[in-house]
Order: C-alpha cells, then sequence, then structure tokens
C-alpha cells in the first residue's frame, strides 16, 4: 500500500510520497538510522506537492486550525487535488502519515481518506523536518527561519490572549481581594467606632451596621449640631425610615457625650469615608466576580453559587486544576490541615471543606451532612470538567446537577423522617392496634 506524509511547515503544506519502504523496513530503528543520511532518507522520502502560505495572517490562521484537530478548507483543497482519487465503493489503496490523531480522524470524517498517526509515522516526519530545507528548490538563505521565527511569535502571543471560557486567573485575584477587603473595611470600622463613639455613644446603640454607621457620622459630624434639618438625610440613610431618624436627632440632643476636638472629628470622618469608599468598592467588585465566575465556569456557579465556586477555583489554583481534582479530593479542599491532623491522631477525618458554605450543607441535618458532601463533592466535579473541557457556555449541566442535588437533599429528609418515626418503642395504626417496631418496618418495606 503506498503511503503519503502531511507535513505542517511555517513556509506551508508539503506532501511527501514514502515510496522506499522495502529499503528502511517498517521499523522505528530503521527509519532513526535513515533520517541521519540524508542520501538514504531522501531515496525513501520524496516531495509531491508544496502549498506556500499566502500572507502571515493566512499561515496563523492555518496553523491553529491543524493545532485545533480541524480541517480548512485550503488543506482540504490541498489534499484532494494532490492525493490520488479514491473510488467510491472499492478500498483506498494508500494511507496518509499525519503528526496528530486528532487531525487524521477530521480528515478521515469530512474526505474518506485513511490516516495513521504512529511512532513510525513520528519518526519519518522528524527527518522530513531535519531536511525540509533540502526538499524545497529555489530556497533563500533565511528562507525558513525567518517564518519560522514571525510565525512562533503570532503563535504564541495569540495563544495567551484572553480566552473568556478558560481565563481563571482574575477569579482567583478577585477572590483573594474581596478577602482582604473584608479584612480592611471591619479594621477601618472598628477605628471608627473608636474615634466617634466617645463622643455619640447612643449611636452604637441605634446602628448596629457598620457601613451605615459611617455614613450617619459622615453626616452627623458634631452631634451638638444635629436638628430637624438632618432628617430628610438621616431617613434616606435608614431606608425611607423617618422615625428611627428622629430617634436618631432626639438621642443626639441628649446624648452625654464629651465633644470632640476639630482634628479628632477630622480623624473620625476620615476612617468613616474609608469604610464608605471600600464598601462601595466591594459591592462593585462582587459583581464583576459574579459576572467572571458565570462566564469561566457557568455550570458550577449554577450548582454552587458564584463565591463558593470562586473558592474553590482559588484553593486549587485554577479551573484546570480543580476538573482534574476526583471528587474525593474536592470534597475537602479548604480542610487539608484537619485531614493531617486526623491521619497523624488516628481521629475521623473531616466530611467536608469549602463545600460546606453551600446552601445544600447547610440545609441538611447534622448526620446528612457527610452525605450531601459526598454528593454535592461528586456533582461538583462533573459541573468542573464540563465548564474546563466542553465547547458550551451554557448552564444547562449546571442547572440540571442542582436538581439532582435538590432531589438527594429531598429524598435524605424524607428517609430519616421515616426512620425517626420507626425508632419509637410502639407505632399505633389507623385502626388504634398497637404494632412493634418490626412489624412497622416489614410494613414500610
Amino acid at each position: 500500500m503506498a503511503m503519503f506524509v502531511l507535513y505542517e511547515s511555517s513556509s506551508g503544506y508539503a506532501l511527501f510520497d514514502v515510496h522506499g519502504l522495502n529499503e528502511i523496513g517498517q521499523n522505528v530503528e530503521a527509519v532513526q538510522s535513515s533520517v541521519s543520511d540524508l542520501a538514504r532518507f531522501g531515496q525513501v522520502v520524496k516531495l509531491t506537492a508544496f502549498h506556500p502560505w499566502q500572507t502571515a495572517q493566512d499561515a496563523l490562521n492555518q496553523v491553529n486550525a491543524v493545532s485545533e484537530g480541524f480541517m480548512s478548507e485550503e488543506l482540504r483543497s490541498f489534499l484532494e487535488l494532490n492525493l490520488p482519487k479514491a473510488e467510491e465503493g472499492k478500498e483506498t489503496k494508500f494511507s496518509l502519515g499525519v503528526s496528530d490523531p486528532k487531525l487524521g480522524s477530521c480528515i478521515f470524517e469530512a474526505t474518506k481518506i485513511p490516516c495513521q498517526s504512529n511512532e513510525f509515522v513520528q519518526e519519518l516526519l522528524r527527518g522530513v523536518r531535519q531536511h525540509f530545507d533540502s526538499f524545497i528548490n529555489d530556497l533563500k538563505p533565511g528562507g525558513l527561519e525567518k517564518p519560522q521565527v514571525g510565525l512562533a511569535l503570532s503563535y504564541s502571543r495569540a495563544k495567551v490572549k484572553y480566552n473568556v471560557n478558560k481565563e481563571d486567573h482574575m477569579v482567583i485575584q478577585t477572590i483573594s481581594l474581596l478577602d482582604t477587603l473584608d479584612k480592611d473595611i471591619n479594621s477601618y470600622a472598628m477605628r471608627t467606632r473608636e474615634w466617634y463613639s466617645p463622643h455619640f455613644p447612643e449611636l452604637d446603640k441605634i446602628v448596629n451596621d457598620n457601613y451605615m454607621y459611617a455614613q450617619l457620622s459622615k453626616i452627623i459630624e458634631d452631634k451638638s449640631k444635629l436638628s430637624e434639618e438632618h432628617v430628610p438625610m438621616l431617613t434616606e440613610v435608614f431606608g425611607g425610615d423617618e422615625d428611627k431618624a428622629r430617634e436618631l436627632v432626639e438621642a443626639g440632643q441628649a446624648s452625654m457625650g464629651p465633644d470632640l476636638s476639630p482634628l479628632d472629628l477630622l480623624h473620625a470622618q476620615t476612617f468613616a469615608q474609608g469604610v464608605i469608599d471600600l464598601t462601595d468598592y466591594r459591592k462593585k467588585l462582587y459583581d464583576y466576580l459574579v459576572v467572571k465566575v458565570k462566564d469561566v465556569a457557568p455550570n458550577l456557579a449554577a450548582l454552587i453559587g458564584e463565591t463558593v465556586a470562586a473558592r474553590l477555583i482559588s484553593h486549587a489554583g485554577s479551573l484546570r486544576n480543580l476538573a482534574k481534582h476526583p471528587s474525593s479530593t474536592l470534597q475537602i479542599l479548604g480542610a487539608e490541615r484537619a485531614l493531617r491532623r486526623a491521619l497523624r491522631t488516628g481521629g475521623k477525618t473531616p466530611k467536608h471543606g469549602l463545600i460546606f458554605h453551600s446552601s445544600f450543607i447547610g440545609r441538611a441535618s447534622a448526620r446528612n451532612k457527610g452525605r450531601m458532601a459526598r454528593c454535592l463533592a461528586a456533582k461538583c466535579s462533573i459541573a468542573a470538567r464540563v465548564d474546563y473541557f466542553g465547547d458550551s457556555s451554557s448552564a444547562d449541566f449546571g442547572e440540571k446537577l442542582r436538581v439532582k442535588v435538590e432531589e438527594r437533599l429531598d429524598s435524605l429528609h424524607n428517609v430519616y423522617a421515616m426512620e425517626e418515626v420507626l425508632e419509637d418503642e410502639e407505632i399505633v395504626d389507623a385502626s388504634g392496634e398497637e404494632i412493634d417496631e418490626e412489624e412497622a418496618a416489614d410494613d414500610v418495606e
């Protein structure tokens, strides 16, 4: 059977006819020994056709298609023009050697040309790559090196460009920044209360929320100046509760706190403004995280929520690493210290890690949390793999997996509700007769 080899160079497509197989044999060692000798290798492999790229963009498009395992229309035309015509209903008397099995499958599906990609073909392509400049006539000095460098730069630049489906680096940075902001906001809020509460101690009892406390301290400033003119602004901060605003004004007018110097008030206002600015920025950053996680891992976000999904991706290092983790590892992500302690001391191993923050685990009873953690981890593992390895950007899989987890949670509630009933020493049936526990269990089965 005749054999051809397809070589994708930086200058264009090249098709070689392998017609001296009897001289080198079909074993890899014989091919390797002939590759080093150009005279011997040149008798085995002959250039049949060469199709150069027209532009640098055309070269980049063709190489991208080959690297993804797709056959472009240009490659199809090149093969159909230079390979022997295959007659319908008859067995093809030649095969095509390619570097990528995925590309070979695509070529066979589209053109019915039998393709092979094995170690023997790879050694032939290695020899072609080594002596390629000798097969091309009228090649100018540097005619291969310059296209190789230019195409390599363009291809690498295209590969590292932003990819909305696989870009998880920003998710990791965003969730880390949210944690940092939470610590900074709490620190600033504590300082704001420490600076301002001696001046207006009643405000601590009226307002518990730190963001609202900072807003009110900015509006009030000096409590001795509180009057009815502040009521509309205070009402807006309280969400339309005018009674609460008037209560605050009355408390300020009757407050027993000492006055603060203008410099002390300035420091308190600075910290209050810091709380407001950081909280507003955190809200915007959280909205960005929600959108980003839905783009990067839509199915995982639909299953367990955007925040928990982002924490899993961040802890695993990337969506790729998370997709490679088995469900048993995903289940305890975030509880590594507890696991090591349990293994060291012989205690009980943790049942869940970061997925404990999912609403499913919180809604499960104490005796069911471990079962729900295993079920949820298995579904999260499937969702992560669909998000990373799949081509679709929809959340359909995540929605269906969420329904499955909901059904599992409901079934656990029903099963253990029945067990609690059967735990009674005696069960009275509908007729009023008493039956023992074993008979009741048999009836349920």
